[in-house]
């Protein structure tokens, strides 16, 4: 029995040279295993030339199940093979581009996808080319690309802006997009939109398949996949029959007052011994910085692990990771500490367990970190939680709740990124030009730009013909040009190199590397910290990086010099990008775990951990419960406090602070400081407010939340941090080349400079437009904060007056105080105010007046502003 051979490859079957269908099956059983079902319909599928997306579990055999169907139909396909090099094997020319999101994954990938080629398709040879590929590899690729390569949408984007590309691209008969929920909610996945329609043009019978195990939104994610071409996708969903274990690391004493912020360092103790009693464990914080003190934190604790237990994320020079990866995957070391580095896709199969320090703020990540264990065919996943305050106990219970019940977040695309099109527009003018008629109509087949006017399309033409009406006198930005025969292409060297330095939708603060100082030369290098974090720092000043205390020695050229450090105090590098709210299917999740327990239901081991929280909060105060608000009013020496606890996330609470302070203020002056976490908001003045009286004044109504939301906030300042990463994407910007980087500083004048000749001579651009977008999309999260409104004036409010602060009001409280005080002060005032609120709560340490929590404590109140008008209020968030 011979497989389905593709209907455009008759001579090819002709030649017999098609693999029998018996070969996969032989391969799998030869390593123990049998193909699944899923697998085997996605092998019909392409052998038909069918284009899908494939759903499974992580570890269910997602790789294989495309690459043998790709083997199996394409294998013969085209023309016969070409000599690599001399005296090499005959190999096939490239037949398949594999995208993956990371480049750690590129190595992990290219491994499985070398291993049944020896068996099943010897002329066929695999490479990868990511920002990690050598320069001699590189070589050798221009000269011959391999029959499949593993590449990142940078890297492609890089392939389609070279002058050859039509021909040397003629050949793909598949694109797999792996971990395509990764890139699906994202600019870089707009990339890949783009580029697929691109090689749509010139393979038409392109096949396209996309992996993905944690989605909730499948239809769209494949009608986005493969745009026009959406109408003959095939879904395939694997079995859900993945074991999957996620339980909690319960903390011997819960807090009954929460706080967020000292990282759950109290937990190291009970880690160490959960590692020291399994297999390969990986520790996944949230943050780098996090991950540098846990590291730090197991290291102090466990000396004897030094070796055994390493750290991993993406600031870490590449030697360094590399150097973990290959650990892992020996079974070598015996623990990790990591962050989203590891997320995705890398096959470590002597990883047993996965620890994720916090929460993982949505059932999407956790999923897709439980995966990292037990990866393969039939080995169950395990994820034990290790909440660091109490209320991450009750999130614990609800995310498992949420599992369960497979609500599991959507990722719906952007809609019409213009920095993208107008970067795009310069690679295809590079990659053989354009005409373009043919060319809108190609865009315009994908998901994202399928609402593109033609006044859209002809502003995006003119921006890169010559910048548009306030940058037409300088030749730099006439990027593209016609030539006689109406194809447009870049008519200048130098604006192509350029381009190609630029190309990518990551856009990042600037970053320094570290190495160490060595006299007479350079030292080892470490990895990169952000350029703002090492310009706070003076030499001779200490920081935790890399899992070793290190002294600043100099600063030079982009070039951080450090030598081991001794005793002393270190800081802790902050890196962007950590800010993760909590997702709405988690914060329902949880509310629902509160509604039952205010009736008295504790069925798990997390909420009986949390009983004593709970008791304290419907004490003081009440528990929020579905269909109701709860806010509870507080008078200190500080002011009047009101705390909401809406559940929306940290991004839709920051807007609605901002948004409710600014309404209140246009009734009467007022001075606010605002406070937010992923639960709730609090508003505090200085000076009187009824509460009760204002928000019966339609303060919740959603009607011009759109309008408010901006006077509420800087707005102007928010849409010129946009317009600098937009700038960067659409080629206003560059960073220049490796030796010779602008920093961040530059980038932002130059930035700020476009963003002001904009505002002063072009207010019709329309990237100015989009950043306003961005804005109100991404910054202020608008669409949830006005389903908050919404859900808001529907609930039963419940007022509560305090008399304590209550447990859930102490979380929002310290979140404020953080924002004013050094981590020392904020230790000690933390640690007085817990004294006495256990005390007030019926603890070990006497008892205390509830009004001594705040007053003793309270911060000098702010000047009163009576007789002035309303003003923006102060956001502490």
């Amino acid at each position: 029995m011979t497989a389905r051979v593709r209907p455009d490859a008759p001579k090819a079957a002709a030649r017999g040279v098609a693999l029998s269908a018996p070969a996969p099956h032989a391969w799998f059983a030869e390593r123990g295993w049998r193909p699944a079902a899923f697998q085997r319909e996605v092998w019909a599928a392409i052998a038909a030339g069918r284009s899908g997306l494939l759903h499974a579990d992580t570890g269910a055999g997602k790789t294989y199940a495309v690459w043998l169907g790709a083997l199996m139909a394409f294998a013969d396909a085209g023309a016969a093979p070409l000599p690599a090099r001399a005296g090499a094997a005959r190999a096939q020319p490239l037949r398949v581009l594999w995208l993956t999101p990371m480049r750690a994954l590129a190595a992990d990938t290219l491994q499985a996808l070398q291993a049944p080629l020896a068996a099943l398709a010897p002329d066929w040879r695999v490479g990868s080319r990511t920002g990690d590929t050598g320069s001699s590899e590189r070589a050798a690729q221009a000269r011959r690309l391999p029959s499949g390569l593993v590449t990142t949408p940078e890297s492609l984007s890089l392939l389609l802006a070279r002058a050859d590309a039509p021909r040397e691209l003629a050949s793909v008969r598949l694109v797999v997009v792996d971990e395509w929920h990764e890139m699906l909610g994202n600019k870089r996945g707009v990339q890949v939109q783009l580029a697929l329609a691109r090689l749509r043009t010139w393979v038409p019978d392109l096949c396209v398949w996309g992996l993905s195990a944690t989605l909730g939104n499948l239809d769209e994610a494949l009608a986005t996949l493969l745009g026009d071409n959406a109408g003959d996708g095939v879904l395939v969903r694997g079995p859900r029959e993945k074991a999957l274990r996620i339980d909690t690391l319960l903390p011997a004493r819960p807090e009954r007052f929460p706080w967020a912020g000292h990282l759950g360092k109290r937990m190291v103790p009970q880690v160490a011994e959960e590692i020291e009693h399994s297999g390969t464990t990986l520790v996944f914080t949230n943050t780098r910085s996090q991950a540098e003190l846990w590291y730090q934190a197991l290291l102090d604790l466990r000396p004897d692990w030094a070796g055994l237990i390493a750290l991993h994320h993406g600031s870490l020079d590449r030697a360094v990771r590399a150097w973990v990866e290959a650990g892992l995957r020996a079974g070598t070391l015996k623990a990790v500490v990591c962050t989203s580095s590891l997320d995705l896709g890398v096959d470590f199969l002597p990883v047993e367990r996965v620890l994720q320090i916090g929460s993982a703020k949505g059932v999407a990540r956790l999923l897709q970190r439980a995966g990292r264990s037990g990866h393969a065919p039939g080995r169950a996943s395990r994820i034990t939680l290790v909440p660091t305050h109490s209320l991450e106990l009750i999130e614990a219970a609800a995310v498992r709740d949420a599992v369960s019940s497979g609500q599991v977040e959507a990722r719906p695309p952007p809609d019409k990124p213009l920095d993208v099109l107008v970067q795009h527009l310069v690679t295809v003018a590079l990659g053989g030009g354009f005409r373009p008629e043919a060319l809108y109509d190609e865009v315009r087949s994908t998901c994202s730009y399928r609402e593109l006017t033609p006044a859209e399309w002809q502003w995006c033409l003119e921006f890169v013909r010559q910048g548009g009406p306030s940058l037409t006198a300088y030749p730099e930005y006439r990027r593209v040009l016609a030539d006689d025969a109406g194809v447009w292409r870049v008519p200048d060297a130098r604006l192509a190199r350029r381009h190609r330095m630029n190309i990518g939708t990551i856009v990042s603060d600037a970053s320094m590397t570290v190495r160490y100082w060595q006299r007479g030369g350079q030292g080892g290098a470490l990895g990169t910290v952000e350029e703002g974090f090492i310009a706070r720092l003076a030499p001779g000043d200490v920081f935790l990086f890399a899992g070793r205390p290190l002294e600043l020695v100099r600063v030079e050229q982009m070039t951080a010099y450090v030598r081991r450090a001794g005793a002393g105090r270190p800081a802790v590098p902050r890196w962007n990008g950590g800010r993760m709210p909590l997702s709405s299917e988690l914060a329902d999740a949880f509310v629902a775990r509160l509604t039952r327990a205010a009736q008295g239901e504790l069925d798990v081991p997390e909420m009986q951990a949390a009983a004593p929280l709970l008791a304290v909060q419907a004490a003081w105060s009440a528990l929020p419960v579905t269909g109701t608000l709860l806010i509870e009013t507080l008078r200190t020496r500080e002011g009047w406090h009101a705390y909401l606890y809406p559940f929306a996330g940290r991004l839709a609470h920051m807007g609605l602070a901002s948004l409710l302070a600014w309404r209140i203020g246009r009734r009467q002056p007022a001075t606010f400081s605002l406070a937010v976490n992923d639960y709730g908001l609090e508003l505090l003045s200085a000076t009187p407010v009824d509460w009760r009286a204002v928000f019966a004044e339609g303060l919740l109504d959603e009607s011009a939340v759109l309008e408010d939301a901006l006077a509420s906030l800087n707005a102007g300042e928010l849409r010129l941090r946009r317009f600098r990463e937009i700038a960067r994407i659409a080629g206003l910007v560059v960073q220049g080349p490796p030796h010779a980087r602008q920093s961040s500083r530059q980038l932002q004048a130059s930035a700020s400079l476009f963003f002001r000749v904009f505002e002063q001579y072009d207010r019709a651009n329309l990237l100015l437009s989009q950043a306003e977008r961005e804005v109100l999309s991404q910054e202020l999260d608008v669409a949830r904060l006005r389903q908050t409104l919404v859900r808001m004036q529907a609930a039963r409010q419940v007022w509560i007056e305090l008399k304590h602060v209550s447990p859930f009001a102490f979380a929002l409280m310290v979140e404020r105080f953080r924002e004013k005080l050094s981590t020392e002060k904020l230790g000690d005032r933390v640690a007085r105010m817990l004294a006495q609120l256990e005390a007030a709560a019926g603890g070990e340490r006497g008892a205390a007046e509830p009004t001594d929590v705040v007053f003793a404590l309270g911060d000098t109140p702010a000047r009163k502003r009576a007789g002035r008008g309303p003003r923006r209020p102060r956001r502490r968030s």
